[in-house]
C-alpha cells in the first residue's frame, strides 16, 4: 500500500493528484523550482522539497534530483503527472531501482511507445491503421507534418508546405523538442488536412482487463496543441466507435500495457489512422471522469497497488473542457507572464487550476493557468454552461485566451459538431469590442477612488469643461470625458442606448481591469508626461515577453524584406519568431544568441528603405 507519494511535477496536475491522495489518505510530497516556491502545489502538499534552479532542465527534468527528493521526504512511490519525465522509460527504471513504486506503465511499455517512429511500426504490425513515415531529409511531397519523436503537446511540431521551408522548420522543431523533452529526434508524416483528432482513453490492470472509456474529440487546436476537448465526439457513431476501441485495445495488448493511457488517431470521414500512444495521464482526462463517473488518478494508484478493475462503468451525458492559457491569440498566441491578481471562475463547473490570486506565472513553463470543465446531459447544454462560466470569470493580471474559448464554444459550426484541426484559421472569431464604455467606467471608478473629502478629483469651482481620462487599449489610445458627480467605486452602471449595463472595475497600479456582460477589457493609464526613455526610436522592435534568444538570423547592415525572420525567442517552452515589419536595413542588432531578454527590451532596429 502506498503511504507517501512524491509528485514529480508542478502546477495544475500536481494539485489534481494531491486532491485525490487526500481523499485516499495518502501523504503527498511536492517538488518545486525556485520560481515555484510559493506556487499552490508546493503549499497544498503535506511536504515539499526544493529543486534548485529555474529552467526545466535544471529542475523538473532532473530525475536524480526527483529521486533524491523522494528519499529525503520518505516517499515510497512516485507519480509523474504529465509532461516532463512522465514518458521517460529511464526515469521509470531509476524509480524502481531506488526501491520506489512507479505509478504508471512498465518502463518497457513506455520505451516501446516513447519513440513515435518505432511505435508506428509496432502498431502497423498489430494491424492498427497508420500513416506512412517519411524521412525528413528526403521528403519530396508536401504538405508534411514534422513531429518530435519523444513527446507531444504540440512541441516540436511544424507544418511544412514547401521544400524551401523544410530545413529551417526541422531545425526549429529539433530545438523545441530538445528543450521540452531532452531529445531532438523528429520525423515526418503526410499532413492530413481537415481531419479530426480523436483519442481513446484506456485503463488496464495487471490481471488482463482493459477498459476503453470512450473517445475524446480534441480537434480545436492552436500550434498543434489542444485547447478544447470533449467526450463523446460528435463525429463518432457506434460503428466507428467499435473500430476505434478495437484498435486501442490492440495497441495496449501489443505492448502488455498496464495503467492509464491514451491511444490517439486522426479521423477523416469514417477512416482513421494511428498517431501515438501517450503512456501517461492526459491533460484532458477530466471530461472522461465526468462522463464515466471515475477518478482516473485514483485508479492509477489502485492499479499500481495491483488491484483488479471491476466491471466497466457506463457513460452518461456530455463533458467539455477548455484550457485557459496565459497567451494572446491576437498576437500569434504570444505567451504572457507575470502576476495573477485575481482568478475566479463562477457557477457549477469543475476547475482544475495551478494558480490562485497572487500566483506568479513564470516564463520557464507552459502558460496553462487552468482547465475549466462542464458536464450536462447534452452537448449543447454543456457548451452553453462552459461558455457562460468562462465569460463571467474574473481573470486579472495576464492576457489570456478566455474570449477566444467563449467564441469557439458559441460558434455555430462548433455547436453543430463541424470541426477539424484547422478550424481556428478558418472561422471568423471575435467581435471587435468598443473600449470606450469600459474606459468611461474605469474613469468614473478611479475618480471615486481618488475623491478627496467631498470634492472629486478634477473638480473645478467654475468648470469650463468635463475632465478627461486617457487609457491604452492594446496599442490604441482611448480618451473619454466623464462627470465626476457620477463617479462610483468598484461597480459602475452606464446607460448604453437605453440598456443599463454594469461594469466591475479593479485597479492594479496603472492597470485597470474592467469586466461586464459585454466582455472583459484590460486598460493601462496613459501618463500625462511620459518619461523620455519610454519613447522608442523608429523601427525599434522590442521583446514581447521575457525569453531566451535561440537564433539570430541577421547582422547589422543587412538588407531585409518585410516578413523576413530577424531572430527567434524561446519562452514558455515554445519558439516565437520576430519578423521584419517592413523592408529596410538592420541599423542596430542589440542581442546575441543565448542572451536572456526582458519584456520591452529593444532587440533590433530596422530602418525602412
Amino acid at each position: 500500500m502506498i503511504q507517501t507519494l512524491l509528485i514529480a511535477n508542478r502546477g495544475e496536475i500536481a494539485c489534481r493528484i494531491i486532491r485525490t491522495c487526500r481523499d485516499l489518505g495518502i501523504r503527498t510530497v511536492a517538488v518545486f523550482s525556485d520560481p515555484d516556491a510559493d506556487a499552490p502545489h508546493a503549499k497544498l502538499a503535506d511536504a515539499a522539497v526544493r529543486l534548485p534552479g529555474a529552467s526545466p532542465t535544471e529542475t523538473y527534468l532532473r530525475g536524480d534530483l526527483l529521486i533524491a527528493a523522494a528519499r529525503q521526504a520518505g516517499a515510497d512511490a512516485v507519480h509523474p503527472g504529465y509532461g516532463f519525465l512522465s514518458e521517460n522509460a529511464d526515469f521509470a527504471r531509476s524509480v524502481g531501482a531506488a526501491g520506489l513504486l512507479w505509478v504508471g506503465p512498465a518502463p518497457d511499455a513506455i520505451e516501446a511507445m516513447g519513440s513515435k517512429v518505432a511505435a508506428k511500426k509496432r502498431m502497423a504490425a498489430a494491424g492498427v491503421p497508420v500513416l506512412p513515415e517519411l524521412d525528413p531529409e528526403t521528403v519530396t511531397e508536401f504538405p508534411v507534418l514534422i513531429k518530435a519523436s519523444a513527446g507531444g503537446g504540440g512541441r516540436g511540431m511544424r507544418v511544412v508546405r514547401s521544400r524551401s521551408e523544410l530545413a529551417s522548420e526541422i531545425a526549429s522543431a529539433r530545438r523545441e523538442a530538445e528543450s521540452a523533452f531532452g531529445d531532438s529526434t523528429v520525423f515526418c508524416e503526410p499532413l492530413l488536412e481537415q481531419a479530426r483528432h480523436v483519442e481513446v482513453q484506456i485503463l488496464a490492470d495487471m490481471h488482463g482487463t482493459v477498459w476503453t472509456l470512450g473517445e475524446r474529440e480534441c480537434s480545436i487546436q492552436r500550434r498543434h496543441q489542444k485547447i478544447i476537448e470533449e467526450t463523446p465526439s460528435p463525429a463518432v457513431d457506434d460503428e466507428i466507435r467499435a473500430r476505434l476501441f478495437e484498435a486501442a485495445v490492440a495497441a495496449a495488448e501489443s505492448i502488455g500495457y498496464v495503467g492509464a493511457g491514451t491511444v490517439e488517431f486522426m479521423l477523416k470521414g469514417r477512416d482513421f489512422h494511428f498517431l501515438e500512444v501517450n503512456t501517461r495521464l492526459q491533460v484532458e482526462h477530466p471530461v472522461t471522469e465526468l462522463v464515466y463517473g471515475v477518478d482516473l488518478v485514483e485508479w492509477q494508484l489502485r492499479i499500481a497497488e495491483a488491484e483488479a478493475l471491476p466491471a466497466q462503468p457506463v457513460p452518461r451525458g456530455h463533458a467539455i473542457e477548455a484550457r485557459l492559457y496565459a497567451e494572446d491569440p491576437a498576437h500569434d498566441w504570444r505567451p504572457s507572464s507575470g502576476t495573477v491578481h485575481r482568478f475566479e471562475v463562477p457557477y457549477d463547473v469543475r476547475v482544475d487550476s495551478g494558480v490562485e490570486d497572487g500566483s506568479l506565472v513564470s516564463v520557464h513553463y507552459d502558460p496553462m493557468l487552468a482547465k475549466v470543465i462542464s458536464w450536462a446531459p447534452t452537448r449543447s447544454a454543456a457548451a452553453r454552461k462552459l461558455a457562460g462560466a468562462l465569460a463571467d470569470a474574473r481573470i486579472h493580471g495576464l492576457v489570456t485566451n478566455r474570449s477566444l474559448l467563449v467564441d469557439v464554444l458559441r460558434h455555430p459550426s462548433f455547436l453543430s459538431g463541424e470541426t477539424h484541426t484547422g478550424v481556428l484559421s478558418e472561422w471568423s472569431l471575435g467581435t471587435p469590442i468598443d473600449p470606450r464604455p469600459f474606459a468611461l467606467a474605469a474613469a468614473l471608478a478611479q475618480s471615486a477612488e481618488r475623491r478627496v473629502g467631498a470634492l472629486p478629483l478634477g473638480w473645478r469651482n467654475l468648470r469650463s469643461q468635463q475632465p478627461t481620462a486617457r487609457y491604452l487599449f492594446g496599442d490604441e489610445v482611448v480618451e473619454v470625458e466623464y462627470d465626476p458627480a457620477q463617479a462610483s467605486r468598484d461597480v459602475v452602471s452606464l446607460d448604453l442606448d437605453g440598456v443599463r449595463t454594469r461594469f466591475s472595475v479593479a485597479v492594479y497600479g496603472d492597470v485597470v481591469e474592467v469586466d461586464s456582460s459585454l466582455g472583459s477589457v484590460t486598460l493601462r493609464e496613459v501618463p500625462r508626461f511620459p518619461a523620455p526613455e519610454s519613447v522608442l526610436a523608429p523601427g525599434a522592435l522590442v521583446a514581447p515577453m521575457p525569453g531566451n534568444v535561440v537564433r539570430v538570423a541577421v547582422a547589422a547592415g543587412q538588407t531585409v524584406a518585410v516578413g523576413d525572420e530577424l531572430l527567434v525567442l524561446e519562452a514558455m517552452k515554445m519558439e516565437h519568431r520576430v519578423l521584419a515589419p517592413a523592408a529596410g536595413v538592420v541599423a542596430e542588432l542589440l542581442v546575441s544568441q543565448g542572451q536572456q531578454v526582458n519584456a520591452g527590451d529593444v532587440l533590433v532596429v530596422v530602418e525602412e528603405s
